[in-house]
């Protein structure tokens, strides 16, 4: 049985990874050692990206080019984390709340059929 990959699973090296955010390769370690993309250890060494570390590279790489300071961008993606996790609380009240119908019965409304 094959398995699907998605956006999460780490599959491309950084020589890949930077040919594909456009990106030099020390640009990746950089990102790596500041926690903006933070890529999987293989072996302890090797890292991997997944689709979504490389499109996260290719955001970093547009807010550095709009002139965003690290520290910036760094502030950037914790605040749409934040924004993200904040969507998700919502979408679950939201949904707790449709699913929560209060039903009342009243005894004495009830009709006989004879």
């Amino acid at each position: 049985m094959s398995r699907m990959l998605d956006e999460d699973t780490p599959v491309f090296a950084i020589s890949v990874a930077a040919r594909l955010s456009g990106l030099h390769p020390q640009t990746l370690r950089q990102y790596d050692r500041l926690g903006l993309v933070v890529p999987e250890r293989v072996g302890g060494r090797n890292r991997l990206y997944s689709a979504r570390d490389i499109a996260r590279l290719q955001e970093v790489a547009d807010l550095s080019a709009a002139g965003v300071s690290l520290t910036g961008i760094q502030r950037v993606l914790e605040l749409e984390a934040e924004v993200a996790q904040l969507r998700r609380q919502l979408h679950e009240l939201t949904s707790e709340k449709a699913s929560t119908a209060l039903v009342l019965w009243n005894p004495q409304r009830r009709r006989t059929s004879r």
